[in-house]
């Protein structure tokens, strides 16, 4: 980790962190709204310091963090874990959205997959509809 740094952008630090697989893809969630620094919206290039409290929304899923370290470069999910410090609420309710996606998706296995029916599936139709 480099310890030397000031600052650093905020779309660099969000791809090095691991929040998002590539640059372009954090630079996208910033201007679109879902990064907010402070609780107000930002741009891509704002220079961010350690003690800056982000709040980041992706796939319905929400961090609260505190930004510890700061590195230019993308290393090892392990060294990424260690350049913030996620709030407790913000670690519970996100476990909790998990649990809930994760049952909804057992409740309602076949959502979004939709495919013509086959020659079974046909003949179980036609019976259903005829009586």
């Amino acid at each position: 980790m480099a310890a030397e740094l000031d600052t650093v952008r905020l779309d660099k630090w969000l791809w090095a962190a691991r929040f998002f697989k590539t640059r372009k893809l954090a630079t996208d969630a910033i201007a679109g709204g879902k990064v907010h620094i402070n609780g107000q919206r930002t741009k891509p290039g704002k220079e961010v310091k350690p003690g800056v409290c982000l709040s980041i929304s992706k796939d319905s899923l929400v961090w609260d963090i505190t930004i510890i370290a700061l590195s230019g470069q993308r290393r090892s999910a392990k060294e990424a874990v260690l350049l913030y410090e996620e709030t407790s609420e913000s670690y519970e309710k996100r476990q909790q959205q998990i649990i809930q996606q994760r049952e909804q998706r057992e409740l309602f296995p076949f959502s979004g997959q939709d495919h013509k029916p086959n020659k079974k599936e046909r003949r179980l139709i036609h019976r259903f509809k005829q009586g």
